[in-house]
C-alpha cells in the first residue's frame, strides 16, 4: 500500500511504492546499470526518500510535543542581569560565543523548555558560554546544575566555576559519588533548601536522593558519554513537574547527518571559531622506524619546561592485553629511555582517587610525561603539555583521535601530536591518519570518520538510539536526507492542522520503531 500523501510524491517526482517494490527486485531490461550500482535508480531514491521521511517525521513529531510541555523556569533578561553576566568573565568572547549565548537566552526566555545543543570543537570556549546562561538563571532565582562524564572533569568545572564566581553571592559546589556518605547527606540537605544555587558534579546528580529546591537550568557536558536515561532522570528533577531548560555540550563534532537524525529533536548551536592565543596543532603520521627522532623530540620539548601524553589504546576486547602493553611502555619509558624525567602512569581500571591523583600530579607539572589510555580524551586542561605522542593510532577512530589531540596546544606555545601507526598498516588505515595531517577541522574529521566507519560505529549505536536505515545512506544519500526533513516540517508548519498530517501522526505513533529511537 501506498504510505506517502499524493501530493508529496508529486512533488518530489516520485515513483509510487508498489512500482518501486517491484523495480527495486526486478529491473526493467533497459534500466541503467550504473544507477542499480549507486542506488540512483528510481526505484531507490523513492525507497530511500520514504525511509528518511518516517524518520525525519518522527524527530519532528517528538520535538512538536516538547515545545507543548509546561516549562517550569520563567527567565527574565535585563539590563541587570546582562551586567553580572558580563561581569564574571575574565576575558570577551569570540563572535561564535556572543551568538551561542544569544540563541540560548532566546530560548530560555521562551515559553517551551530549552532543548539546545552546543557543539564546539576542542578548546573554543563552550564552558564560558554555559556558565553565562547558568548565571542568568541564578540571577532569576533558579539553581543550576553542570553534569560531566568523569570525577576529574567535574572538579576542573567546580574549581573554575568557583573561580569566577567568587565576587558573586551564588554558592558552587561540587557533588560526587567519592564523597563520603555523611559529605553527602550535608550536601544533599543544602541543594534541597536552596543554599546552594550551582551544583556541578558527575551522575551523581541525578541519584534519587538529591531534591532540587528550584531548579531552572541544566548544562550536560559531553553528550554522547550520557545514556538517554539519564538525560531524561534530569529533566524529571524540575520544579514541580515543569520542566527545566537543558543545554547538552559536545566537543566531538557531529557530521550534520548525524546532527539531522540522531538529535534531530535538539535544536543546534556550532561554535565555530577558537579563541585567540590558541596555537593550532603540528600533527604527523610516522611509522616505527622513526621512534628513536621522536623520543628525541619528546625529551627536547621536556627539556624547555613542556610536558608530554604518550598514549595507548585501550580497547574491551583485548583489555588484559592492552593494559599490559600501556604498563610494561610505562616501565621502559622510565627506567631506559626517560630515566631522568618523572614519568607517571594513568589508565581506565585504576581506581578513581588514584587516577584523580596521578592528574592532579600532572597538572601540577610534578609528572612531566604521562603515560594514559583514552581516559585523558575528555576536557582535562594542562596547558603546559605540548606534545602528545599516540601509538597504535590505527586502532583509533578518527574523532577520538581529534578529541585525544585537542589535549594538547591549549597554552600559546607550539604544539605536536605524533601518530605512531605500526608498519603492517593498511592503506585505509593510511588514508585515515593522513586527513588527521590536513585538516584540524572537527567537522571534517567527523564527516570522513562517517564515510569510513558508518554511523552506528561512530555513535555507539547502543546507548544513542540512532535509526538504522536499510537502504538509505547517511553519508551518500544526505540531499535526500535534507529534502525529507524539509518535507516533514512542512507538515508539522504548514500542514499541521490537516487531516492527513493527523493519519501521519497515528501511523507513526504505531510504529515500534520510533517508540525505539526516542531521545532525550
Amino acid at each position: 500500500e501506498e504510505t506517502l500523501p499524493p501530493e508529496l510524491i508529486a512533488r518530489q517526482n516520485l515513483i509510487n511504492r508498489a512500482e518501486a517494490l517491484r523495480r527495486i527486485h526486478f529491473p526493467t531490461e533497459d534500466a541503467p546499470l550504473k544507477l542499480y550500482e549507486t542506488a540512483r535508480s528510481p526505484a531507490h531514491l523513492r525507497l530511500i526518500f520514504e525511509e528518511f521521511f518516517w524518520v525525519a517525521f518522527a524527530i519532528a513529531l517528538r520535538r512538536d510535543a516538547r515545545v507543548k510541555e509546561p516549562k517550569g523556569a520563567v527567565i527574565e533578561i535585563n539590563e541587570r542581569v546582562r551586567a553580572t553576566m558580563n561581569s564574571i568573565l575574565p576575558f570577551t568572547l569570540t563572535g561564535a560565543q556572543e551568538r551561542a549565548v544569544r540563541r540560548i537566552l532566546d530560548d530560555m526566555q521562551s515559553d517551551a523548555p530549552m532543548n539546545r545543543l552546543l557543539q564546539g570543537d576542542v578548546g573554543s570556549g563552550k564552558t564560558a558560554v554555559a556558565l553565562s546562561a547558568m548565571m542568568a538563571a541564578m540571577e532569576n532565582g533558579y539553581q543550576t546544575v553542570l553534569m560531566a562524564p568523569t570525577e576529574i572533569l567535574a572538579e576542573q568545572h567546580a574549581r573554575n566555576i568557583k573561580r569566577m564566581l567568587a565576587s558573586t553571592p551564588y554558592r558552587v559546589e561540587l557533588l560526587k559519588g567519592s564523597l563520603r556518605q555523611s559529605e553527602k547527606r550535608k550536601l544533599h540537605g543544602e541543594i534541597a533548601e536552596g543554599e546552594i544555587h550551582a551544583c556541578i558534579g558527575t551522575h551523581a546528580v541525578i541519584q534519587e536522593s538529591v531534591q532540587f529546591h528550584k531548579l531552572g537550568f541544566v548544562v550536560i557536558d559531553e553528550q554522547h558519554r550520557f545514556g538517554v536515561l539519564q538525560r531524561a532522570a534530569l529533566r524529571d528533577k524540575g520544579d514541580n513537574g515543569s520542566i527545566p531548560d537543558v543545554l547538552v555540550m559536545t566537543a566531538t563534532p557531529i557530521p550534520r547527518s548525524l546532527a539531522m537524525t540522531v538529535y534531530g529533536d535538539l535544536d543546534v548551536s556550532v561554535i565555530d571559531e577558537l579563541p585567540p592565543g590558541r596555537t593550532p596543532v603540528k600533527t604527523v603520521v610516522c611509522g616505527e622506524d622513526q621512534r628513536a627522532g621522536i623520543y628525541k623530540g619528546v625529551e627536547r620539548e621536556v627539556r624547555t619546561g613542556r610536558q608530554a601524553y604518550v598514549v595507548y589504546p585501550l580497547v574491551e576486547e583485548s583489555e588484559k592485553m592492552d593494559l599490559k602493553d600501556a604498563t610494561r611502555m610505562y616501565e621502559h619509558l622510565r627506567d631506559r629511555i626517560f630515566p631522568t624525567f618523572t614519568v607517571g602512569l594513568i589508565h581506565g581500571k585504576m581506581k578513581t582517587a588514584e587516577k584523580d591523583d596521578v592528574m592532579r600530579r600532572f597538572v601540577g607539572g610534578e609528572i612531566q610525561i604521562l603515560v594514559a589510555t583514552t581516559v585523558v580524551e575528555v576536557g582535562v586542561d594542562v596547558p603546559n603539555a605540548s606534545i602528545m605522542v599516540i601509538e597504535h593510532a590505527e586502532r583509533f577512530g578518527l574523532s577520538q583521535l581529534h578529541q585525544l589531540r585537542g589535549r594538547v596546544g591549549r597554552g600559546a606555545e607550539k604544539s605536536f601530536c605524533v601518530l605512531l601507526a605500526s608498519d603492517k598498516q593498511t592503506s585505509v588505515a593510511r588514508e585515515r591518519l593522513g586527513i588527521m595531517e590536513e585538516t584540524s577541522d572537527g567537522f571534517r574529521i567527523a564527516e570522513k570518520d562517517l564515510e569510513i566507519r558508518g554511523p552506528g560505529e561512530v555513535m555507539g549505536t547502543r546507548q544513542s538510539g540512532i535509526p538504522t536505515f536499510r537502504i538509505g545512506n547517511l553519508v551518500r544519500d544526505i540531499e535526500i536526507l535534507e529534502e525529507a526533513r524539509r518535507e516533514a516540517e512542512h507538515y508539522f508548519s504548514a500542514k499541521r492542522r490537516t487531516r492527513e498530517t493527523s493519519r501521519m501522526i497515528e501511523r507513526v505513533q504505531g510504529d515500534a520503531r520510533f517508540g525505539l529511537a526516542n531521545i532525550g
